[in-house]
């Protein structure tokens, strides 16, 4: 963290790396906020994952009561939301889920929209769909499904990864994502409740962020091993459900999921503040075989102690692993296989859907420094680009399928280059 971070609230949200200052941003100051829409709201789309399997999904609501929550002390259980995305058996009679549920998605056009610079109103943000059909059953010929957890960026909400987390899930990964309550801009509950993140300090000195930062992390990290426990249970055919530390669900799990999980192949995949969270249980939990990180500084001891497992790091812009002090030390101290490639004119938002859904946006609507949101990367070949390094690093370390592509991409991909 830079000591000289003016201590703005938007300076704040660059370090923390908040989705390209999307999800948490300050509000404009007045006279700059974005002019109301005067027409359709523009209808947005999201790519379609390529993986041999259709995708389905399942929301959980999950209470940890064996501990208060981390963020709001006051409050004596830790309340999430998750997600599981995994192959599905094809067929009809299950609709496709929603990119953010419908009190989430009219809180994210008042809040999080307009610090975009996208007026309230002028996007269609609840009439994206996903691919994935909610409680279809799973593919039984997947067999026993690998797993990774997602982590979004600091401040975000877990459906910024949907179209990497999608492609993960279309080629046999069981994924889970997380929000982090009171953290996210927006957390959607069963009944239509959100709770919203909790207001950032006025006096951002860098001692305040760092708290905050520290304070986020031990959040996710604690979050993290609960779910990873809840896992455990569920390979060994327990459904989560009231009691200490173990959840409660929305719902009946989709047919086959509960023997479908196979925790001893676990990965860690984040963006941003999520990919140093990735890291970090990488470096604590022996459940964990791989961690990926999508342009994220790290914090924590594994900054400075390195990794002994397998790790990526996807880098944006102009950085390099001598550019981001936390990656050089961390290269340095690591003894696992460890993959860096740097994506060629994005920026840190481009490790989100926003790289697919602010060009759409910007054909009919002004976007005040889109680029500086999400570079000018071709967004399509971004997002190809992302899909298939994610996609080769999971495959290796955890499915065992040996590829070359994470350290000789080669000629088809001229967006990736290879750090050392």
């Amino acid at each position: 963290m830079p000591p000289t971070m003016p201590p703005t609230r938007r300076a704040l949200l660059g370090t923390l790396g908040v989705a390209a200052l999307a999800t948490v941003a300050a509000a404009p100051a007045p006279g700059s906020r974005p002019a109301a829409p005067t027409g359709i709201p523009v209808p947005l789309r999201l790519p379609p994952p390529t993986g041999p399997w259709p995708v389905g999904t399942v929301a959980l609501h999950l209470v940890d009561d064996s501990r208060p929550d981390p963020l709001l002390p006051a409050k004596p259980y830790r309340e999430l939301m998750a997600g599981l995305w995994y192959p599905a058996e094809p067929g009809a009679g299950h609709p496709t889920a929603p990119w953010l549920p419908p009190a989430a998605a009219a809180d994210w056009d008042a809040h999080s929209a307009p610090a975009l610079g996208v007026p309230a109103g002028a996007a269609d943000w609840r009439g994206i769909r996903t691919h994935a059909r909610t409680g279809a059953p799973v593919a039984r010929r997947a067999g026993r499904l690998p797993v990774v957890l997602f982590s979004p960026g600091d401040g975000g909400t877990r459906a910024l990864g949907t179209t990497l987390v999608e492609e993960l899930a279309s080629r046999g990964h069981l994924v889970v994502t997380l929000d982090s309550t009171y953290e996210a801009e927006q957390v959607e509950f069963p009944g239509g409740r959100v709770e919203r993140a909790l207001p950032l300090p006025d006096d951002l000195t860098p001692e305040v962020v760092a708290a905050l930062l520290a304070g986020h992390s031990r959040a996710r990290l604690a979050d993290a091993r609960f779910v990873l426990g809840a896992l455990d249970r569920l390979a060994r055919g327990d459904r989560p459900g009231t009691g200490t530390g173990t959840g409660t669900g929305t719902g009946p799990l989709p047919d086959g999921l509960a023997e479908a999980a196979d925790p001893a192949r676990t990965g860690v995949l984040g963006q941003s503040l999520g990919g140093s969270v990735a890291a970090q249980l990488a470096h604590d939990e022996p459940r964990v075989r791989a961690a990926a990180d999508l342009d994220g500084a790290l914090l924590g001891p594994v900054a400075d102690s390195g990794l002994a497992k397998p790790f990526l790091l996807m880098a944006s812009g102009t950085k390099t692993l001598r550019t981001e002090p936390s990656w050089a030390s961390c290269w340095a101290a690591s003894t696992g296989l460890r993959h860096a490639l740097r994506l060629r004119n994005a920026a840190h938002g481009s490790y989100t859907d926003l790289q697919v859904l602010l060009p759409q946006l910007v054909r009919r609507l002004p976007v005040p420094d889109a680029a500086g949101l999400i570079g000018t990367v071709d967004p399509r070949r971004s997002l190809a680009a992302q899909r298939t390094a994610v996609a080769a690093f999971f495959a290796r370390y955890l499915t065992g399928r040996p590829t070359g592509f994470l350290d000789r991409p080669g000629d088809d991909w001229p967006e990736l280059e290879v750090l050392r």
